[in-house]
């Protein structure tokens, strides 16, 4: 049985070498586009960093146990396994040790990361409905209803004040890697500094998806994200103004 466990032991550090050999060349992120997601992509690394030593035991000692062990035809139990108690404090305290260590890190410290810089540069309200997004930018009077785009500057600290008038929605945004729940009667906040001109013709995942199921409608529940250089929004931004202005000069006048 010793001789066993020196086997396992050694297939596990082999393939545990291997794996974190190959693990940084695999590209499995989609595009980012917020420093906050890069938080969150950073965690994400280093939990899988973490499950590769787990995962690559659990499979040596699978794969060594199915050919070691394995019925010969001989028709017979094989011999009892007895408690072995120094391997079960070991397998308590490693795991237990790494729950300690990802609960503090990234969890801990990736939650304090988020929520350290919450001042914003540009408020965006959103209203959530079946099976619509509107968007608001207050500090400009733009209002879009049941819009099929939502427009934000590059390199802007942006907060999302999110509700809904009907059903519980989520307002997710891939590329950020955020989300929030749209809830009636209730204004949820989300910060999020974007980082990269992008827009979902380019990208699908910068795009706004409801991620709450919502409906019949809610699959189709999105919109378009356009992150533009910081003059290009100003630009729009008072196009829509003055398209707004112009709206209610053309109704006043009926």
């Amino acid at each position: 049985m010793q001789r066993d466990y020196i086997y396992v032991g050694i297939i596990w550090l082999v393939l545990t070498f291997l794996g974190e050999l190959l693990l940084p060349g695999l590209n499995m992120l989609p595009f980012l586009a917020s420093e906050q997601g890069a938080t969150i992509d950073g965690a994400f690394s280093y939990l899988l960093i973490m499950a590769v030593p787990v995962f690559s035991f659990v499979i040596a000692a699978l794969v060594y146990s199915i050919f070691r062990f394995r019925d010969r035809g001989e028709g017979e139990d094989g011999p009892p396994i007895k408690n072995n108690n120094l391997l079960y404090a070991a397998w308590l305290f490693v795991t237990g040790g790494l729950a300690v260590s990802i609960l503090i890190y990234p969890g801990v410290v990736g939650v304090a990361e988020l929520r350290e810089n919450n001042e914003a540069e540009l408020v965006v309200e959103v209203v959530a409905e079946q099976w619509n997004w509107s968007y608001t930018y207050p500090e400009s009077g733009v209002t879009l209803r049941n819009t099929n785009e939502l427009v934000l500057p590059v390199d802007t600290a942006v907060k999302f004040e999110v509700t809904s008038t009907d059903v519980v929605h989520s307002f997710w945004v891939p590329a950020f890697r955020m989300k929030i729940d749209a809830v009636p009667g209730e204004v949820t906040e989300m910060y999020v500094t974007t980082s990269a001109v992008s827009s979902t013709d380019d990208q699908f995942n910068v795009r706004v998806q409801c991620a709450e199921l919502c409906g019949t409608g809610h699959a189709n529940m999105r919109t378009s994200l356009t992150i533009m250089e910081q003059s290009e929004f100003e630009a729009w931004l008072a196009a829509q103004a003055q398209k707004n202005v112009d709206t209610a000069v053309a109704s006043s006048n009926q």
